[in-house]
């Protein structure tokens, strides 16, 4: 089974673009929806929709609330997830092909987007 969640949720995740460099992923599901364990490269995300969602990796569990029109960082990571609002999920992923330089990177401790401080020249 690929971990590519193309592959594993081909229903929810499709490719709108890609190149040698990045990968942009359409992400879209409904209340109670799930989606089968996956991996994601480090990546951005952008929000277009607010939606709730439970985040699981082994025993690891992580509830997120985001807004319509977050954008943030999510590091590399496996997991599965789950709607667990009464919103839909839109959201855009721009995945990165190049490795991170893994001397200076720090291991995935969080499940879901990161929380630190990100610069944006868009208004928010």
């Amino acid at each position: 089974m690929s971990a590519d969640p193309t592959q594993t949720d081909p229903d929810k995740y499709k490719v709108i673009f890609e190149n040698d460099r990045v990968r942009v992923l359409e992400y879209r599901d409904k209340p109670g929806d799930r989606t089968s364990p996956h991996r994601h490269p480090d990546s951005v995300m952008y929000t277009l929709s607010a939606f709730d969602r439970r985040l699981v990796h082994g025993d690891r569990e992580s509830e997120v609330q985001l807004r319509a029109g977050h954008v943030g960082w999510l590091a590399a990571q496996e997991h599965s997830g789950e709607n667990i609002g009464s919103t839909d999920t839109h959201v855009l992923f721009v995945e990165l092909k190049e490795p991170a330089d893994r001397e200076t990177s720090e291991p995935q401790e969080q499940l879901g987007p990161s929380e630190q401080p990100y610069r944006c020249t868009a208004e928010q």
